[in-house]
């Protein structure tokens, strides 16, 4: 039996299994759910073993214990790690879901015809983690496993991954393999397929500038002393010049931009600009000048005010010159910068553009770097074939926005490149409310995978 055949019979069995993963609230980030969270472990850990891998075992942590499972076949053969999570972000606001967020249903929409499964975790990433599942499943049960497989699924990912990176690297030896495979990202469309190669680092900060010690009166003191929230609003909007361009020194120093190849794929590739404004319902689109929406969001750094408060903001009016003002800074990095020394470089300028009348304060909070998978080699080439064979046309190697600190880790210790394969949607609604992911997405990623799996095999075999 060939493993479309396999996944066609069990097409219904399949998704009961994720329906099941997907009505336990494993919310990571309110100790409420530590239970749920935990008994999602379990069930992870037990699809793994009705699907045919051996060592199913739940690894504690500090936090919430990370699944490790394997099949070995032949120590010889390559060996591909899966990573993913089970744990979720939190469902709030209740009150915008159109349905329950831990009992999935399947809507038709305008982008999947088809049906969608809405409910929390089902793009991000439950229904994403659990192609894998599955897709080795197909191999294994009709005896067309092609090379090694571990898997490595952990719950933390929603808070950082606090207990992930002292895991790689106690048991670095029992995840040694030659390539990890991730779905956790998007594709550009049913038509026009895509694979991730870039992900943005991050760092993020937090500024306090203060002008004295207590509130002051406008009229006594206004027009004579500084307003720390006027400073703070200029000393912000000087960190860009006309053009959109970071303006702090020695910023770009490390940006190296992909190939002239990948960037005209890149500025090629579908883009519907009012549909993308439409969902998140922007007036309209800015960024740095001479670059396309795609290169702005994924080969570009940026740099954000997240938050910002200070003074008097409650009903009614209280006349006053604020002491303090304060404001959250992010930057999401590209290529070889790393969050260190950007953090380095931003508390530096941010401090030395600031007037004699006020005093600055930045305290970093996290961060982490970016990665960036070549598109040279033997396990892009794969994915790449594997995506010409089940979807009929070649990816395009995309840059995204969002982070993935983990990734440049795994790198770093493990010492492997990541496939980051997703199937999922940019306007499937993950960390927002109505979250779905689509009945054809789900399927065509366990059709694919395989694919993978085999071509992946017969070239890492050849070259060596």
């Amino acid at each position: 039996m060939t493993t479309t055949a396999y996944l066609n019979d069990h097409r219904d069995r399949f998704m009961d299994e994720l329906f099941t993963l997907l009505r336990i609230p494993s919310v990571s980030t309110d100790k409420k759910h530590n239970d749920d969270t935990h008994a999602c472990a379990v069930q992870v850990q037990e699809y793994l073993v009705r699907a045919g891998l051996d060592k199913a075992t739940l690894y504690p942590t500090d936090g919430h214990p990370i699944v490790f499972a394997e099949k070995i076949i032949d120590p010889s053969l390559p060996t591909i790690l899966v990573y993913g999570h089970y744990d979720v972000q939190p469902a709030a606001p209740l009150d915008e879901w159109n349905s329950e967020p831990f009992e999935p249903v399947i809507k038709k929409t305008k982008i999947h015809p088809e049906g969608a499964i809405f409910g929390r975790g089902t793009t991000d990433d439950k229904g994403q983690m659990f192609i894998h599942v599955k897709a080795v499943e197909t191999m294994i049960k009709t005896d067309k496993l092609p090379c090694n497989v571990k898997f490595m699924i952990e719950g933390e990912e929603e808070i950082g991954s606090p207990n992930l990176l002292p895991f790689i690297k106690q048991y670095k030896e029992m995840l040694k393999s030659d390539v990890i495979l991730i779905s956790d990202t998007s594709l550009l469309s049913k038509k026009h397929p895509s694979i991730t190669v870039g992900l943005r680092g991050l760092t993020y900060l937090d500024v306090k500038v203060t002008s004295a010690r207590a509130d002051m009166h406008s009229g006594l003191f206004g027009g004579a002393v500084a307003n720390p929230i006027n400073t703070l609003c200029e000393m912000i909007a000087s960190l860009k010049d006309e053009k959109k361009h970071i303006t702090i020194p020695g910023f770009y120093d490390d940006v190296v931009f992909p190939s002239d190849r990948d960037r005209d794929m890149m500025r090629n590739a579908p883009f519907d600009e009012q549909e993308y404004m439409d969902s998140p319902g922007v007036f309209g689109l800015e960024g740095e000048e001479g670059y396309h929406t795609y290169e702005r969001t994924g080969i570009l750094p940026t740099l954000d005010c997240n938050g910002i408060w200070g003074g008097f903001t409650e009903e009614g009016s209280k006349t006053i010159i604020p002491a303090v003002a304060n404001a959250k800074i992010s930057m999401r990095l590209v290529s070889q910068q790393d969050h260190e020394k950007i953090t380095e470089l931003f508390s530096k300028h941010f401090k030395s553009i600031a007037p004699s009348s006020v005093k600055v304060e930045v305290h970093p909070h996290h961060g982490g770097n970016p990665y960036v998978t070549p598109t040279d080699t033997v396990e892009y080439r794969a994915a790449a074939a594997a995506m010409v064979e089940t979807f009929g046309v070649e990816p395009v190697p995309m840059y995204e926005g969002g982070s993935i600190p983990i990734v440049a880790a795994f790198k770093e210790v493990l010492e492997v490149e990541t496939i980051l394969m997703g199937f999922g949607f940019d306007t499937d609604g993950l960390h927002s409310p109505n979250e779905h992911f689509g009945v054809w997405n789900f399927y065509k990623g366990i059709e694919t995978v395989p694919v993978f799996f085999k071509k992946y095999a017969e070239m890492k075999t050849t070259v060596a």
